[in-house]
């Protein structure tokens, strides 16, 4: 039995696949994603109802890690409903063909985010804290319900909730990497809010814990034990690359160069990874000093 990506085309889908024995790849694209993975067995689908059952053959594990990325792009009515429905839908028909299969996985790990909760200023926020009632929360809640809909079927559901991803070719980093090797970097807004954040090996090694550890299910905090503020993060930075970080950005300015996507910079989330501690699993990386000198 193997196991089955969606999203494996995106910065922690490659991370991802790279781990995994003979994964078989989802996509919209076949003959794109076989140039990227040429290795890999790939099958169609879209993200729609448009895919034939058996596409599930022979899976025992679905890493569900598709959906419209929040980073690229102004935040405009468009673009907040491809996010939203990318990740809704998508699930929704996921779960539809695994309802209709002969053989169910056994496991459906589906990603999720720890905008979750919202911006909670300093509160500790666990896998039990209370959802947020921002855009970002209300679409983590209503994608977390459709990928719960396989415990129906017999599916253990694992909700990988992941902070700021950090990786040294994708992710937040490398879009954050080009102003502070200028010297140009500083927080952003008052740099109080807290930022949770995972290096992109501890996410995948978190994801492969997921199959392996029966024990795990529901939601699960994929951040690192040790939350930062924005200024924390930001002197870490630029210690890590030798520059300074003495020109913060106005919280007005963000909101006007990128709209609403600027709430989810300045939110604040101090999130613990609770579920995680309870297993007694191990991080490589559990200190922001430690994983920007990796990747950096």
């Amino acid at each position: 039995m193997r196991a089955l990506i969606t999203g494996g085309t995106g910065f922690v889908g490659q991370h991802l696949t790279k781990r995994l024995p003979r994964p078989i790849i989802a996509g919209r694209n076949v003959e794109k994603t076989k140039n990227l993975f040429p290795d890999s067995e790939v099958r169609k689908w879209d993200g729609s109802q448009n895919a034939d059952p058996s596409f599930l053959d022979g899976v025992d594990t679905i890493y569900h890690l598709a959906g419209e990325s929040i980073f690229h792009g102004r935040w405009d009515t468009a673009k907040k409903e491809r996010i939203r429905t990318s990740r809704i839908e998508g699930t929704r028909h996921l779960v539809d063909f695994i309802a209709k299969a002969e053989n169910r996985p056994m496991t459906l790990i589906c990603s999720s985010a720890v905008g979750y909760y919202g911006s909670r200023g300093d509160e500790k926020l666990t896998e039990s804290s209370a959802p947020g009632d921002d855009f970002l929360a209300k679409v983590c809640l209503d994608w977390e319900q459709e990928a719960l809909r396989a415990e129906e079927y017999g599916v253990r559901v694992v909700l990988i909730r992941t902070g700021v991803v950090l990786g040294d070719d994708g992710g937040a980093l490398a879009q954050m990497l080009l102003p502070f090797k200028l010297g140009l970097g500083g927080r952003l807004g008052n740099g109080r809010q807290y930022m949770s954040w995972i290096h992109i090996d501890d996410l995948t090694a978190i994801m492969l814990y997921a199959k392996e550890n029966t024990n795990l299910r529901g939601p699960v905090n994929a951040v690192a034990p040790t939350p930062v503020t924005n200024s924390e993060f930001t002197h870490a930075l630029a210690a890590t690359l030798h520059r300074p970080a003495f020109l913060p950005v106005p919280g007005f300015a963000l909101k006007v160069v990128l709209g609403e996507f600027a709430d989810v910079l300045l939110g604040s989330q101090r999130v613990i990874p609770e579920a995680l501690q309870q297993t007694n699993y191990t991080y490589t990386f559990p200190q922001i000093e430690v994983a920007l000198k990796n990747l950096l």
